[in-house]
């Protein structure tokens, strides 16, 4: 998973046609720690998709603008809008982010 670290990179990314997947994290939170444990598998079974990862202390603004009250959070964004999200509170196991993702991409 690649970071994003520049509001400008974030914009493109965002702006394609194909979705892109973007995990929002930082490093002192635990929840994230736990995540980075199993997301490996997720991403690979998801791997027709990109997926970023946004370290939302070095990127406060964009996870201000798309409502990252909490993390681990994951977003979807597709033609510069965000067609999905995935609350920090609902991603806590495997489980729920496979089915985050299993509805978003039906």
């Amino acid at each position: 998973m690649e970071f994003i670290r520049e509001m400008k990179t974030f914009q493109e990314l965002i702006n394609g046609e194909e979705p892109v997947i973007i995990k929002f994290s930082a490093n002192w939170c635990p929840d994230c720690k736990r995540m980075d444990m199993f997301i490996g598998d997720i991403v690979e079974e998801y791997n027709a998709y990109k997926w970023f990862e946004i370290n939302s202390d070095e990127l406060p603004d964009v996870a201000q603008e798309y409502e990252v009250m909490g993390i681990p959070s994951i977003l979807v964004f597709q033609n510069g809008q965000k067609v999905a999200h995935l609350h920090s509170a609902d991603a806590k196991t495997p489980e729920e982010v496979q089915g985050f993702l299993a509805s978003t991409f039906k």
